[in-house]
């Protein structure tokens, strides 16, 4: 049996909201697997926010570089809304997205050793950033997206969209972005959504609807109900319309003309964790607790 350690507990909590104890637990009963152990408290409803991108709390901003048929959506954290709206900050960020999309790519690992002026690289220049401001700030991560027409979102600083499409107009294009920062979707259509994912949502909806107790008949129109229902809920066609919740945006962009090609969508701060706590006094008090 794997080890759990304190971090794995840590990590399991941030993510479900469950005390300490009960993550404890479920990581024991999982083999130290803490997917496994956030699978298996959803199928038991304990979980009370189980899903992977867990709590978004770290600081930064979404960057969006575009050349030409080519956008890079870029994330650099820092440790708060004072220094992410710090003009030093701003620039540094905005000049490191270019450099990554002139450079067509996407590793901050290259990234980093990139030339960003005559005398200095991303790295350095953000150790400089980082001694001129007093916060900690890192390139997190990049994306990028192609495409003949492609529209470009940002939602204050902390989310940005990129979407490729054929058809309609700019404003189609705008709105559609807009749309996708506001429903977060995981993808175009049913086919887009892996089977992996499928499949595991499938068997926490399995093992709620069996602990009804109902017949394998029901159970199965159950399963079939919470597949439809959450791809009613990740998918793009099927969502309702940011401009018009009366009509799916699969509707409205048939009766446009329009196809979605694809999207790109990043939020500051999806799954880290910000708020510092002592976990270690923590686990103290609840060890001192048991032994009582």
């Amino acid at each position: 049996m794997a080890q759990v350690t304190a971090k794995m507990v840590k990590e399991l909590r941030d993510r479900t909201g469950l005390g300490m104890m009960e993550c404890k637990k479920a990581l024991e009963e999982s083999n130290g697997d803490v997917e496994v152990a956030i699978d298996n408290l959803r199928k038991s409803g304990q979980a009370k926010a189980a899903k992977k991108a867990g709590n978004i709390a770290a600081d930064g901003a979404i960057i969006i570089a575009q050349n030409g048929n080519k956008a890079l959506l870029l994330e650099v954290n820092c440790q708060t809304d004072f220094v992410a709206k710090d003009d030093n900050f701003t620039a540094f960020a905005e000049k490191v997205a270019n450099i990554a999309l002139e450079n067509n790519t996407t590793d901050v690992n290259e990234i980093a050793q990139l030339a960003y002026s005559d005398s200095q690289t991303v790295e350095e220049a953000r150790v400089s950033l980082v001694q001129k401001i007093g916060e900690n700030i890192q390139v997190r991560r990049a994306e990028t997206i192609e495409g003949d027409n492609l529209a470009s979102y940002r939602h204050g600083i902390r989310i940005g969209v990129v979407v490729s499409y054929e058809g309609g107009t700019e404003a189609t294009g705008k709105n559609l972005a807009m749309h996708i920062a506001a429903f977060n979707p995981v993808a175009v259509n049913d086919e887009d959504v892996s089977a992996d994912v499928l499949a595991r949502e499938k068997d926490i909806i399995e093992a709620k609807a069996k602990e009804s107790g109902k017949p394998d008949n029901i159970v199965e129109k159950m399963i079939e109900g919470g597949l439809r229902k959450y791809l009613d809920e990740v998918t793009l066609l099927r969502q309702p319309y940011v401009m018009d919740n009366e009509k799916k945006v699969g509707d409205v962009l048939k009766a446009e003309g329009v196809k979605v090609l694809g999207f790109k969508r990043l939020e500051v701060g999806e799954g880290i964790e910000k708020k510092q706590e002592d976990f270690a006094a923590e686990v103290a008090a609840a060890q001192a607790s048991a032994a009582k």
